[in-house]
């Protein structure tokens, strides 16, 4: 049995991560706080629709009232627990540090909270926030989350990130030098790419010693950029046994001590133009674990 699993997974599992970490049940609650992104003013992420809002949290309404409709649903499951607040949409840190404090800190405050996450961009970490930062983090767990997509800058351009590999990387090195949990995002399926990129860019952040990575389906929804390359021009979309196979091999190149928050995505299913089979998530996850054990695969390593 894979000893960083709680449910007979074949890969460091998150709620494994949080619960050996603080000893209960942890929840992560999506928050909006409207912050906008530096790289609207370029047209944004061609994939991206609405700063990748949840489709749980009503940005109308303040934080704390975000906070407590989220935590009100999970408390009747699970009475006792605690919870991460998780700054998801757009850019988390694009604005100025106190400005920042005005937002963070209220949440650090609130009942049960063990930590906080903030979803952003590697090019927005500056050297200001970095010592805001460290601070956060003697006080709580912190995670910040960056956004990689590709370990190629070629693709980068193409869906017009607005940063490099280089930024992405820098960015990294500079967290992990103040002791942060950081977690890359990366994208399979994206236009142009092979598998054997895919897998390159699982290497890149597994040789960045980032602490967890979300792993997600590139999908294609409405009123995007992404969109209406695609309605012009179709492009070869990963079918889910593509994906899959992918993402097996993906996992046996990251260390076994790199947590896997995520193993693919939740598009908000009205929007969804392609891929259709992202709809079943619980059947893809299965089947992820299906192919696992079949292959005799675990995380880090290939058979055992």
């Amino acid at each position: 049995m894979f000893l960083y699993t709680l449910d007979n997974k074949r890969y460091h599992t998150f709620n494994y991560f949080l619960k050996n970490k603080f000893g209960k049940k942890v929840f992560k609650v999506a928050l909006d706080a409207n912050f906008s992104c530096p790289n609207k003013s370029t047209g944004g992420c061609i994939f991206c629709s609405d700063g990748s809002k949840s489709n749980i949290v009503d940005n109308n309404k303040s934080l704390k009232e975000q906070f407590e409709e989220v935590k009100n649903v999970m408390l009747r499951k699970w009475p006792d627990s605690y919870y991460i607040a998780y700054l998801q949409a757009n850019t988390n840190t694009y604005a100025s540090v106190d400005k920042l404090k005005e937002i963070y800190e209220p949440l650090l405050k609130e009942d049960n909270v063990v930590g906080l996450s903030i979803a952003t961009r590697p090019d927005c970490i500056s050297d200001e926030l970095l010592d805001y930062l460290e601070d956060i983090n003697k006080r709580t767990f912190l995670t910040i989350e960056l956004g990689l997509q590709s370990s190629y800058d070629e693709t980068l351009e193409y869906i017009n990130r607005g940063h490099t590999v280089k930024d992405f990387e820098d960015a990294v090195n500079k967290l992990k030098e103040r002791n942060i949990f950081v977690v890359a995002h990366i994208i399979n399926g994206l236009p142009n790419e092979t598998k054997d990129m895919m897998i390159n860019t699982a290497k890149f952040i597994n040789n960045l010693k980032v602490d967890a990575v979300k792993i997600h389906m590139l999908h294609i929804i409405e009123n995007t950029k992404l969109a209406d390359i695609y309605k012009e021009k179709p492009f070869h979309v990963l079918s889910k046994d593509e994906y899959i196979d992918i993402v097996c091999e993906q996992l046996t190149y990251l260390d076994e001590k790199i947590v896997i928050e995520r193993i693919t995505g939740d598009p908000i299913l009205e929007d969804l133009i392609e891929p259709r089979w992202l709809i079943k998530k619980f059947v893809l996850l299965n089947d992820i674990d299906k192919e696992m054990k079949k292959r005799n695969y675990y995380q880090g390593i290939r058979s055992k």
